[in-house]
């Protein structure tokens, strides 16, 4: 099976800088074109977060060890197994501090599966959905760029190397305020979450899309709430539709958008079709 993509017309984005000027331009590549489909990216998104899950189930053997006997009838007592010598109840599972009904079961299937051609077509999808107006405002990102996606120039990756030059860029590129909104949502978990390293949540903000995620603008970037940093050989649905919803306000760069292209490269076939 081939994956076959229609491509209508080429779309030209400005190449933004430091102060958020025009710099330069860049064509978006075809997988960018890839029609965004919902259902699929959903599916992707469970299948690689059900991945992450670590299995858990009981020991077989757990609450039967035990020399409990019933005492039968005529003893004014349920006929539940009883430790001897006393009337304490074991073995069953309504018993105080009895064993589980139902406990986790290891044979439990807890991954979704996804077929790869599948996958694929749900990460260009999760991509593609990145440039729609429509898809970031309904995720409820608050920004003022006025195109999306957001190209900023690769000579950034190393000239800004403090997290308020980081801010001072999201300012300029009109993507503060939803660093502020992420800001806004943190909170305490509920639930005994909060006691097993994972106290606060956050909302997820700004992605970058960078050349290295090591580079000085990356470790810039890491201080601010709700911001995560991927490069494009690594980016997955997981980073671009949080929650299986498409749509995550995406900061690439020039040189990164062909490096994602490379990726899709005789794996989607795309067709120009015309158009302008």
């Amino acid at each position: 099976m081939v994956l076959i993509i229609e491509v209508t017309g080429s779309r030209v984005i400005p190449v933004l800088g430091a102060n958020g000027e025009k710099v330069g331009e860049a064509v978006l590549p075809p997988v960018f074109h890839t029609p965004v489909r919902k259902d699929l990216i959903r599916r992707a998104f469970l299948a690689e977060f059900t991945a992450r899950l670590q299995p858990k189930g009981r020991d077989p053997m757990a609450g039967k060890r035990t020399t409990a006997e019933s005492l039968g009838a005529d003893h004014g007592l349920a006929r539940v197994p009883r430790v001897k010598g006393t009337t304490r109840a074991r073995l069953v599972n309504m018993a105080v501090g009895g064993r589980l009904a139902h406990p986790p079961r290891v044979e439990k299937k807890i991954v979704e599966e996804i077929n790869k051609k599948e996958k694929l077509l749900a990460t260009a999808s999760a991509i593609a959905a990145t440039a729609s107006l429509d898809l970031v405002r309904k995720r409820g990102h608050l920004f003022r760029a006025e195109a999306l996606p957001v190209v900023i120039d690769s000579s950034l990756l190393n000239t800004i190397s403090k997290t308020k030059d980081a801010r001072k860029l999201l300012e300029a590129l009109g993507l503060i305020e939803d660093v502020e909104r992420a800001e806004r949502s943190i909170g305490i978990r509920a639930g005994k979450g909060k006691m097993r390293g994972r106290r606060y949540v956050e909302a997820k903000s700004v992605l970058f899309v960078l050349d290295n995620h090591r580079s000085p603008l990356a470790l810039a970037l890491r201080g601010l709430p709700g911001v995560d940093v991927v490069t494009p050989r690594t980016v997955s649905v997981l980073d671009l539709a949080p929650g299986g919803v498409p749509g995550r306000l995406t900061v690439y760069t020039n040189t990164s958008l062909a490096a994602i292209q490379e990726r899709f490269n005789g794996k989607l076939f795309f067709i120009e079709t015309g158009g302008e």
